[in-house]
């Protein structure tokens, strides 16, 4: 795949410049006087497209691009053409900072006018399989009943504005002024859980299937501390 990208950036360098040679090897004193070089310096990560299917998978290549010529002026204007046709290109990012020295003495060559080139590459993923469905989905609607109930103190005397809550179904209530509390609508085939009951600095918990009734409401006596 990566030879892929080298075919493609040597098309690129000839709808540029003509018919400058280009070497993918590495520079050395003979070669890098001569024409157009593009090595491949390093495989960096880059982050993959924004897709709604799955994302392919990517790197990013960098070439370092030299040129040379009979002159230098021939060079330098053959790395010019080159490099604002570079920034023209809508997947190629071009990295002007300084080629390290270090570089250049490991490949046995001084310094020169040059940048580095960084193009991607991806190879796509294909979609998981998900098996098929083979029978019909069948829904069953839940009956549900509203669920009634009523606060009390010590004397059963109302307890208004107590918070109740169902944790389990995420449903919460306040009793009004008779102590009385409602909830619209829950299961009438699956148990309820713990009722929470907070007033008065006061806090009870208790399983709802273990509340006597009054009337086909839950009664619920709430212990208060006199004073």
């Amino acid at each position: 795949m990566i030879d892929e990208i080298d075919q493609r950036l040597k098309a690129w360098v000839g709808r540029v410049l003509g018919e400058a040679p280009v070497s993918l090897a590495a520079p050395d004193r003979d070669s890098v006087d001569r024409g157009v070089g593009l090595y491949l310096l390093e495989l960096a990560p880059a982050p993959p497209p924004r897709t709604s299917r799955r994302p392919p998978l990517r790197v990013s290549l960098c070439y370092l691009v030299t040129t040379g010529g009979e002159s230098p002026e021939r060079a330098h204007h053959l790395l010019g053409e080159l490099v604002f046709a570079a920034m023209d290109e809508p997947d190629f990012e071009v990295d002007l900072s300084p080629v390290p020295v270090a570089l250049w003495s490991a490949l046995g060559v001084p310094p020169r006018p040059s940048f580095r080139l960084r193009v991607p590459l991806e190879r796509e993923r294909p979609m998981p399989s998900i098996p098929r469905v083979k029978v019909p989905l069948i829904t069953r609607p839940v009956p549900s009943v509203p669920l009634l109930g009523r606060v009390v103190g010590p004397g059963d005397i109302p307890i208004p504005q107590a918070q109740v809550e169902l944790p389990s179904m995420g449903l919460s209530a306040r009793t009004d002024a008779k102590g009385r509390f409602r909830f619209a609508s829950v299961p009438s085939d699956t148990p309820l859980g713990r009722l929470e009951v907070r007033a008065k600095g006061e806090v009870l918990a208790v399983r709802a299937e273990e509340l006597p009734t009054e009337q086909g409401a839950l009664l619920v006596r709430l212990p208060l501390k006199e004073g």
